[in-house]
């Protein structure tokens, strides 16, 4: 099991917004990586956006399986996607909500296809909360050297919160 989180690098989104948040030149030291995202996107009118993640700034070869819940019912979803990607607050959730998300993703340096975990929780005290697991897997050999966090409709807005940690295995 990993035993060392070393914080890699933080981005914090300040007034005005953000298009997206960026990690680039991630060193290559590591065994593992993970990603600790508290955001909320502008995208008005809407209860939540969707989490879009790149690596390498590649936009195809994503598949990924969801079990997704909310309280009162539960589901499970396949898919192929140019990005992977999971629920964010947006302006329609309750006032000054952030959703929570963590990335965990093991051998990133390797030669072989990149699998990734995701457990995202997005809450709106009005209604329900909604929860997903995801399983997914990067088809591609590359080393990941940068990973892109951007919604899909709208900005970040200020105080999204990420940091990446590089992790060691004892």
């Amino acid at each position: 099991m990993p035993t060392t989180f070393t914080k890699i690098a933080s981005v914090t989104v300040g007034a005005g917004g953000a298009a997206s948040m960026d990690f680039t030149s991630i060193p290559a030291t590591y065994t593992d990586l993970c990603v600790k995202l508290s955001g909320r996107s502008a995208r008005s009118a809407q209860q939540a956006d969707n989490l879009f993640i790149t690596f390498n700034s590649n936009t195809t070869g994503y598949t990924m399986k969801a079990l997704t819940g909310n309280g009162t019912s539960a589901g499970s979803v396949g898919y192929s996607s140019r990005y992977a990607s999971f629920a964010v607050d947006a302006a329609g959730s309750t006032a000054s909500t952030f959703s929570s998300h963590e990335i965990y993703i093991p051998n990133y340096t390797s030669a072989n296809y990149k699998s990734f975990s995701a457990d995202s929780v997005s809450e709106n005290n009005a209604t329900a909360a909604q929860s997903d697991l995801i399983a997914g897997l990067w088809s591609n050999t590359a080393a990941i050297t940068s990973i892109s966090l951007l919604p899909e409709v709208s900005t970040w807005v200020q105080y999204t919160t990420a940091t990446l940690y590089g992790i060691k295995n004892s």
